[in-house]
């Protein structure tokens, strides 16, 4: 009996799984809590830009994201691949269309919670809370993008590209320090938001993290956020008494906002201290500090005293 019992314990052992078999599951952390994955997910999709961004950063291509052509517009880098599908609107998703897709995980951002139950009964969904005044949104992304590299098996991938971001984003300061010595001009970024109004953007914001990885103080200090930015009358711009300012684009109004007697009336623009930017997506991943750095950085060492 005795005997007995031993065999069908050990028939019972033998059947558990082990070695690497037992240790593929993958864990991950959202905001709704934890999932596992029994292996690396094939196709991916992403509904919020700043995921799509992180996922392609990855060296991943999606199968579908959303809005390819506002991602085009706005986000700029990195591109999208040839041939990923649009899966509709952010906020208005194409759910026949996505279904035809078969993903293996969909990747969801803020604001999409509702979208959660109808999503779940096509593929797994993971939700990120990537923006909150409660955390700092830089640090937030960096940590989703090293997330998402272990749900892609991409770790040693993923850590080299940031030590990469923090090599590029020093040299980039150290330029600026070169070019400008103990003189670097304080700067503050914006995006009109209308003929009389801004964004402007300032703690917890992608710009201003940024800003302070090339060494760069702000000319408009702004409050904590969820997304970093405060909405201004474009009047308070008249009280920013020394530094840059740089906008953003794509700006459809320009030749109205630029051409305005208000706003040429006011000191940053009357002595020449605005400056547009070419597009880039002020509420993504990690890696869109480094193109905001880049075009900051590049625009102020065109500008520097010879």
């Amino acid at each position: 009996m005795f005997r007995a019992v031993l065999l069908l314990l050990w028939l019972g052992l033998a059947c558990l799984p082990t070695g690497p078999a037992a240790a593929q599951a993958i864990r991950i952390t959202d905001k709704h809590g934890d999932h596992s994955f029994a292996q690396p997910p094939g196709r991916v999709m992403a509904l919020t830009w700043s995921l799509a961004e992180q996922v392609i950063e990855l060296g991943v291509t999606p199968v579908g994201v959303a809005d390819v052509d506002g991602y085009t517009t706005w986000v700029v880098q990195p591109p999208v691949p040839d041939g990923v599908a649009n899966t509709g609107l952010r906020g208005t998703p194409n759910f026949e269309r996505i279904a035809e897709l078969q993903p293996d995980v969909i990747l969801l951002g803020d604001r999409q919670e509702a979208f959660i139950p109808q999503l779940e009964r096509i593929a797994p969904v993971l939700q990120f809370e990537l923006f909150s005044e409660g955390h700092d949104n830089a640090e937030t992304a960096r940590r989703t993008y090293l997330t998402l590299s272990r749900l892609f098996g991409r770790e040693a991938e993923a850590t080299a590209r940031l030590a990469q971001l923090d090599t590029k984003l020093a040299g980039l300061a150290d330029k600026l320090a070169a070019a400008y010595g103990d003189g670097v001009l304080k700067v503050s970024v914006v995006r009109f938001a209308g003929a009389t109004s801004v964004r402007a953007y300032g703690a917890n914001s992608m710009p201003e993290a940024a800003l302070t990885a090339l060494g760069i103080e702000s000319a408009w200090p702004q409050p904590v956020s969820k997304w970093g930015f405060v909405t201004r009358p474009v009047t308070e711009m008249g009280g920013i008494a020394e530094g840059i300012v740089f906008y953003i684009g794509p700006l459809e109004m320009e030749e109205e906002v630029l051409n305005s007697p208000l706003w040429n009336a006011m000191p940053v623009s009357s002595e020449g201290r605005l400056h547009g930017l070419d597009p880039v997506w002020t509420y993504g991943g990690v890696f869109s500090i480094g193109y905001l750095a880049e075009l900051i950085a590049g625009k102020l060492l065109e500008i520097a005293p010879r």
